[in-house]
C-alpha cells in the first residue's frame, strides 16, 4: 500500500464555528464561574436519577503481573459519566481528593483558582463532557467542583512526551500504528488509578480513552473509525501565566473523538480551536485517508506562526533531513529516527512497542500506548510502584472483538 498524499486543508467552516464559539463563551464562563455548576444543591432542589440511565460494564485486561481495569460505557454523556463514576467509585474516592489538595500545594494555588481556572477554560469547551462529567460526580459521590478542580491540573502542570505513526510501505501489513508516551509526573500517583475507558455514545463515534479513575479529558484516544491522537508538551513552567480562554487539549481530544471520521475533519475541528499554549500533536487516520500529520501548535507565537502542520517526508519538517515516505513523529531528539530508518517497511505493533520503550524520559515515564488505528487494537503499559510503564507488561485490547455485555455482538458495531 502506498501511502497518501495530504487533502487541502478545508478550514473555513472551522473559522465561522470559532467565531460562533466565542459569541457563547462569556455567557457559558459567567454560569460556570456562578456556582450553578460546581455549588452542591440543597436538599431536594432535584432528584438525581436512581440509575443514571442504563448500566456500564466492568472487567480486566492482564499481561503476567499487569491487571488495568476496562470499563464500557454507554449512552449520552450524563449517562456514561454516571456509569464510569459508579464502576469506579472506589478508585476515584482514594485518588481524587488527596491527590487534587496535593498537586495544588505543590503549584502553589487554591482549590478556588483551579475552579476559575476550569471555568474559564470550560466556557470554549464542548458540552458533552461538562454533562459527562456531572454524571461522574454523581455516579461516584465525588463533588463537581471537585472533578472540575482535577481537570484543570493539566492546563497549568507543563510536561513533555513523545510519539510516532508509522503507515503505508514504512509497516509490514500496510496498517497505520502510532505511540503516544506520556511523561508526566510519577509524584502524582495517577498511574496507580489506571482505567481503559471505552465510550459508545448514543451520539457520535465509539472511542476509547486510556486514562486514571475519575479523568475523562483524553490525553490520548482512538476512534472506532480509526481517528488516532497524541499530545506533547512543549510549554515551560516559566512560561506561566498560560492562556485559559481556550478548551484545554484533553477536552478537544473528546470533541475529536466523539466527531472526527477522518484525518481532514479532525483537522478542521482542531483549526477551530483557540490555543492554550505550545503542544505538539500526531493525528492519525488508519482507515479513511490512511495517513498521519504532525503538528506544532505554539501559542501566543504570531498568528503567521501559530500552527505548522508537517506531512510525512516533508522537507520543512523541523526534523528534516530526518524524515521518512509514510512515518512522522516526534520523539524530542530521543534517538527514535535510527530504528525507524533500520526497521521501514517491518514496523509492527510489536517493534513499536520496543521503540517506544526505548525513548521515554526516563523518571516520569508514566504511560505508553500503541495503536493499531487500521484494525482498532491497542496496547497500553501504566507505570506500578517503582517501575516506569517502559519496564512493565503491555495489556492488549482488541476492539473489534469486544463484547462487554456478552450479547454476542460487538460492542462497537
Amino acid at each position: 500500500m502506498r501511502c497518501h498524499l495530504p487533502h487541502p486543508w478545508l478550514v473555513a467552516c472551522g473559522i465561522l464555528l470559532l467565531l460562533g464559539g466565542f459569541a457563547r463563551a462569556e455567557e457559558k464562563e459567567k454560569a460556570v464561574r456562578s456556582g450553578v455548576a460546581r455549588e452542591p444543591a440543597p436538599e431536594g432542589v432535584f432528584a438525581r436519577p436512581a440509575t443514571g440511565g442504563g448500566s456500564g460494564t466492568r472487567f480486566v485486561v492482564a499481561n503476567g503481573a499487569a491487571e488495568v481495569p476496562v470499563v464500557v460505557v454507554r449512552g449520552t454523556p450524563y449517562e456514561m459519566g454516571w456509569q464510569l463514576g459508579q464502576l469506579m467509585r472506589k478508585e476515584m474516592q482514594q485518588f481524587i481528593p488527596s491527590t487534587l489538595a496535593a498537586v495544588a500545594r505543590e503549584l502553589k494555588v487554591s482549590l478556588d483558582v483551579l475552579e476559575e481556572v476550569w471555568a474559564r477554560s470550560a466556557a470554549y469547551a464542548d458540552d458533552r463532557v461538562e454533562q459527562e462529567m456531572a454524571g461522574l460526580a454523581d455516579g461516584s459521590g465525588v463533588p463537581l467542583s471537585t472533578l472540575e478542580a482535577m481537570h484543570a491540573v493539566p492546563l497549568l502542570m507543563p510536561y513533555s512526551c513523545s510519539s510516532i505513526a508509522a503507515w503505508g510501505d514504512a509497516t509490514a501489513d500496510g496498517h497505520l500504528y502510532q505511540t503516544r508516551n506520556l511523561d508526566w509526573s510519577l509524584e502524582i500517583g495517577a498511574h496507580e488509578f489506571p482505567v481503559i475507558v471505552v465510550y459508545v455514545p448514543t451520539n457520535g463515534i465509539p472511542h476509547v480513552v486510556p486514562s486514571f479513575a475519575g479523568v475523562i479529558g483524553a490525553h490520548t484516544g482512538m476512534n472506532a473509525r480509526g481517528i488516532v491522537l497524541a499530545e506533547m508538551g512543549d510549554a515551560a513552567a516559566e512560561e506561566m501565566p498560560y492562556q485559559v480562554h481556550a478548551p484545554h487539549f484533553t477536552v478537544f481530544n473528546r470533541t475529536l473523538l466523539y466527531d472526527a471520521d477522518s484525518l481532514t475533519r479532525a483537522l478542521d475541528i482542531f483549526l477551530a480551536q483557540p490555543l492554550t499554549k505550545r503542544y505538539h500533536f500526531v493525528f492519525g487516520d488508519g482507515q479513511n485517508e490512511r495517513r498521519a500529520v504532525k503538528i506544532r501548535a505554539h501559542a501566543p507565537e504570531p498568528p503567521d506562526r501559530r500552527v505548522a502542520i508537517w506531512k510525512d517526508n516533508d522537507p520543512t519538517d523541523e526534523f528534516a533531513p530526518h524524515v521518512l515516505s509514510c512515518v512522522v513523529y516526534n520523539d524530542e531528539g530521543r534517538g527514535a529516527f535510527p530504528t525507524l530508518q533500520r526497521e521501514y517497511g517491518k514496523l509492527n505493533g510489536e517493534k513499536l512497542v520496543e521503540l517506544a520503550n526505548n525513548i521515554p524520559i526516563k523518571g516520569g515515564n508514566v504511560v505508553n500506548t500503541v495503536y493499531d488505528a487500521t484494525d482498532l487494537r491497542l496496547w497500553v503499559s501504566y507505570a506500578k510502584g517503582d517501575q516506569e510503564a517502559y519496564q512493565r507488561p503491555y495489556v492488549f485490547l482488541d476492539l473489534k472483538a469486544l463484547d462487554a455485555d456478552h450479547d454476542s455482538a460487538p460492542d462497537l458495531r
